[in-house]
């Protein structure tokens, strides 16, 4: 990540510059690596085009297949024995079911909680072969992730102002 070099200038771009911080720790990918090996068929929920450009890094050179569904491009899921499906949040969270896997990775949390759930169900169908579905939640101990974590478990959306004056009190 290059430096900016100029003054944050509100609360978006503050939330916005820390979330990039955390989401583009290299951890993340470890944890991604790790799960994909355990399960070998995964979707990818991400919020911003830096974190699709991480992942893209990842899985550039990997045996498994990759294919995304964003704003740019709405690729099938490959039919292949192990892939991973990059999905942008507000491009996938709604009006596509998967059956062909049990296990949806959150790279990064979305701040709608209507956002979240409707991503978490595109595996929870009615005809899904799998009596087991996992999730995992990728997330750090930042005041950022934490707040927006506080928010999500609360069934609220998260709130950039009100974590701003989390620091001005």
């Amino acid at each position: 990540m290059e430096p900016i070099n100029k003054p944050i200038k509100d609360i978006s771009e503050f939330c916005f510059t820390l979330r990039r911080i955390v989401n583009s720790d290299l951890s993340r990918l470890h944890i991604i690596s790790d799960l994909m090996m355990k399960y070998r068929k995964i979707i990818v929920f991400y919020n911003f085009n830096y974190e699709l450009d991480i992942l893209r890094k990842l899985y550039g050179d990997t045996i498994f297949s990759v294919a995304e569904y964003n704003g740019h491009k709405h690729e099938d899921i490959p039919k292949t024995e192990s892939w991973v499906y990059l999905v942008q949040y507000i491009s996938g969270s709604e009006g596509w079911n998967c059956i062909e896997t049990n296990t949806a990775v959150f790279y990064s949390q979305n701040y709608s909680y209507r956002i979240m759930t409707q991503a978490a169900g595109r595996i929870d169908r009615l005809n899904t072969p799998f009596s087991t579905l996992y999730y995992f939640y990728i997330r750090s101990t930042s005041q950022i992730d934490m707040a927006i974590t506080k928010a999500l478990r609360n069934k609220k959306n998260f709130n950039e102002s009100k974590f701003a004056n989390f620091f001005n009190s």
